[in-house]
């Protein structure tokens, strides 16, 4: 099956292969082999997994990408029309200040000025999920300490309308945490 120019991969061809042994172009003749193009995201991730060993992470990455190459993806879209992106940042500070960031609505203003976040859930210092302005879509973040006075968010903003509309957020997001690194480093 010819593979469609879809962008860039997610991750890099050398980290593929080097954490599951083989390269996206095998891994797509693997699946294209089991005809693959016409299942769904989740058997497609659940036989790289069962069958062939690759782990979880792995596998949803490679999916990704195969439903990308076989035109069953755009970029940062899903194959039920919906769009997400993510960004992430490391931020000189304790990861519990970087989860107050985001959970204190005073601080919060201060870097993501204007924009109405509904909490959903949170694990303090882990993790926390908000509705987006009228709930249309949610917002994802993942809190991960890199010692004492270091740590990384990671966020995911999910069920966005279109392209332009991720590419926009996708812009927009790396503004604002590179705000909030600003603001909690200086």
């Amino acid at each position: 099956m010819e593979t469609r120019d879809t962008g860039a991969a997610l991750t890099s061809e050398e980290a593929v292969r080097s954490a599951t042994g083989r390269s996206y172009e095998a891994w797509f003749r693997v699946l294209d082999e089991a005809d693959m193009v016409s299942r769904g995201h989740g058997e497609i991730a659940g036989a790289l997994t069962g069958e062939h060993g690759v782990a979880h992470w792995w596998a949803q990455t490679i999916t990704v990408a195969y439903e990308r190459a076989r035109g069953l993806r755009p970029p940062h879209g899903g194959r039920d029309g919906l769009f997400s992106i993510s960004a992430s940042k490391t931020i000189e500070a304790p990861v519990e200040r970087l989860f107050e960031a985001f959970m204190d609505g005073g601080l919060r203003e201060r870097w993501l000025p204007g924009c109405e976040l509904r909490e959903r859930t949170s694990q303090p210092a882990r993790s926390a999920r908000f509705d987006w302005a009228d709930g249309a879509t949610r917002v994802n973040v993942g809190f991960e300490p890199k010692g004492d006075a270091r740590s990384q968010v990671g966020l995911a903003h999910e069920r966005l309308a279109d392209a332009e509309a991720a590419e926009d957020m996708k812009r927009y997001w790396r503004e604002r945490l590179n705000a909030l690194k600003g603001l909690l480093e200086g």
